[in-house]
């Protein structure tokens, strides 16, 4: 999708959604998912996303999540024509391994 596209540009992303569960769906044959990633309109069509993230240790979390919001309102915006009103990011797991 566009959003996850968009926030595993971002350096220091892992995985949008959790990246085990990702693993076995594509063993499983299964076609990419939207998990992770929820995308709601209003009554005005705004959009309102909200993504949860799995990232690599060694960054600041809250410019990470500032940099995928804007990856994210940029890409979507650009790419829908549609307006962005609120990118809300969850980070659920932080990876240790080098």
């Amino acid at each position: 999708t566009i959003v996850s596209l968009a926030t595993k540009s971002v350096d220091g992303i892992l995985s949008v959604g959790d990246p085990t569960a990702s693993g076995i769906m594509s063993m499983l044959g299964a076609k990419p998912s939207t998990q992770g990633v929820d995308v709601e309109a209003d009554e005005d069509n705004n959009l309102h996303i909200t993504v949860r993230l799995f990232v690599k240790n060694g960054h600041v979390l809250p410019d990470l999540a500032a940099q995928v919001r804007q990856a994210i309102a940029d890409a979507v915006s650009s790419q829908t024509g549609l307006n962005v009103a609120s990118v809300d990011v969850f980070i659920d797991g932080i990876s240790f391994e080098s």
